[in-house]
């Protein structure tokens, strides 16, 4: 369960819009204030749909024996769900960039100018839950594990989704000037392969659920 629940938080915490975000507010005029309340608003959407994504399923008891074909119908269900997205993915294409349309999104805007709420909404809207970060949670909820256990694994997966914001700052704390410059380095790779990693984490977390919903249903698996 905990191996399972943290490599998807891994592949959820993929997300090329978090680093891009970090790299322009360590370029800014107080950097490490606004980082530190990006990751505040990260942490808290996290949790926020950690905690409720959670109960909601605890309350449901998938944890249950009897409940095995629902837990694994669960389990299929998002990696459908994922693998659909991934073949939209796929089938839409990467997004070409439109100069008429530059830094019109709210994202852009809102850390154009960064000041404390607007960055905190960022973190809020770059951590909207993700499909494999719900996947993550549902790994925890579907479990075995006593309460104090599910609450020590729910803090990793935490941790680990929101990497590319704290990430970023402890290694601008350690060296300023480098990590400035491979932060643009890594924001302009981001630019032209962000689609292909996006789409290859949905299809990775994809495969692996629906492999597991199909052997526990099965019967092939506990």
């Amino acid at each position: 369960m905990v191996i399972q629940a943290v490599g998807l938080a891994l592949l959820a915490a993929l997300s090329p819009t978090a680093v891009l975000v970090a790299a322009v507010l360590l370029g800014s005029a107080n950097p490490h204030r606004m980082v530190l309340i990006y990751l505040a608003g990260a942490i808290v959407m996290t949790a926020l749909m950690a905690a409720i994504v959670f109960v909601l399923l605890q309350s449901g008891h998938l944890y249950q024996p009897r409940e095995r074909d629902p837990r694994y119908g669960l389990r299929l269900a998002l990696g459908l769900a994922m693998l659909l997205v991934a073949a939209y993915l796929k089938r839409r294409g990467p997004k070409r960039p439109d100069p008429a349309k530059k830094d019109k999104g709210i994202i852009p805007r809102l850390i154009s100018r960064p000041r404390a709420v607007p960055v905190f909404i960022v973190g809020l809207l770059v951590y909207t839950p993700s499909l494999t970060f719900i996947a993550a949670i549902q790994a925890v909820a579907t479990g075995k594990q006593g309460l104090p256990e599910s609450v020590a694994v729910l803090a990793i997966i935490i941790v680990v989704t929101v990497a590319f914001a704290w990430l970023p700052l402890l290694a601008y704390l350690l060296a300023p000037g480098g990590t400035a410059r491979l932060l643009r380095g890594i924001d302009q790779w981001l630019r032209s392969h962000g689609y292909v990693l996006t789409m290859g984490a949905l299809l990775l977390a994809g495969i692996v659920l629906s492999i597991n919903g199909v052997l526990g249903l099965a019967g092939l698996v506990s």
